[in-house]
């Protein structure tokens, strides 16, 4: 294992949390499923989960898990009927959930034990729901307006309920969240156009697209362009305009609540590497995974202001 990776988990005694495969022969707890849940499919936001404090850590892996399952139907079906479908069933088993009657799903389950001490808003997890109905609907995103718009609904709300869990809700805070989860979703969009591609998926917005004469066959392709370059530097720069919005309102809000936030290491992170790279999202190196983010990530905690 990297030595930095070794470090972090050390750094947080991970020895507590026993994260098992799910096809072992040990049966999972619903905290371990949702856990390895976040672990296989958002390493990134796993780690940042795990850098939490410990009474919002219990919260924010629920919060993420149920998200990540409704996040991975699209990908998930080939025909958009069957994934309607499925995104009705969440619909429905978040009902029953909040109701307190949760299905035997391990995400509902453990979001059901969280609501029992955490007091968190449904409103949220149905725009969650609603954002993914609208993609598999087939609606495309027509400009950056609608860009913004899908990061506020699949990410800021997550952001939002993590808050709750926290107990803060004030107006600045809730601002600093917004900018921050369009800065944070924008940036996932982008960094998912290579995979939505050998989908036939369009993810950028129609309007840059036409701008710059690109039709969805050259994408399909996988190659980049100057022309399609200039398309994510222009998507690209309204993520970063919406994480120096939220950077220069953070001694608005309040210390504890600054590790919710922890991920703008990694939103600077890769918004820097589409720099060096001329915004080509096909350049291998936009996908690497940096091996020293465990270590950077928890210095970063430690010097948290």
């Amino acid at each position: 294992m990297n030595p930095c990776r070794i470090y972090f988990y050390k750094s947080l005694n991970i020895k507590q949390i026993q994260l098992r495969r799910i096809n072992t022969i040990t049966r999972q707890t619903p905290a371990e499923y949702c856990l390895h849940l976040i672990r296989k499919n958002d390493y990134e936001g796993f780690l940042c989960t795990l850098l939490l404090p410990n009474n919002l850590r219990s919260p924010a892996i629920a919060i993420k898990a149920f998200n990540t399952e409704v996040a991975l139907v699209e990908g998930q079906v080939s025909d958009d009927n069957i994934g309607l479908m499925r995104l009705k069933f969440w619909e429905e088993s978040l009902q029953q959930t909040f109701d307190g009657k949760p299905p035997k799903n391990p995400a509902c389950l453990e979001l059901h034990r969280v609501l029992k001490k955490h007091k968190l808003s449904k409103h949220y997890f149905k725009r969650l729901i609603e954002a993914r109905y609208n993609r598999l609907n087939g609606s495309l995103f027509a400009d950056l307006d609608s860009v913004e718009k899908y990061a506020e609904q699949t990410v800021a709300s997550i952001y939002y309920l993590i808050l709750e869990a926290q107990g803060i809700q004030d107006v600045e805070t809730d601002h600093f969240a917004s900018h921050f989860g369009k800065a944070h979703g924008i940036l996932n969009l982008i960094r998912s156009v290579p995979y939505s591609a050998q989908k036939r998926i369009i993810l950028l917005p129609q309007d840059i697209l036409m701008k710059y004469n690109i039709s969805s066959e050259s994408v399909f392709q996988g190659r980049g362009s100057k022309e399609l370059n200039d398309v994510i530097f222009e998507v690209s720069s309204r993520a970063k305009q919406h994480l120096n919005k939220a950077l220069s309102m953070r001694n608005k809000i309040r210390k504890e609540s600054k590790i919710i936030f922890l991920p703008s290491l990694i939103i600077e992170n890769y918004l820097e590497k589409l720099r060096r790279i001329d915004f080509n999202v096909f350049d291998p190196q936009f996908q690497r995974r940096d091996n020293l983010l465990p270590l950077k990530l928890y210095w970063k905690k430690l010097f948290l202001r």
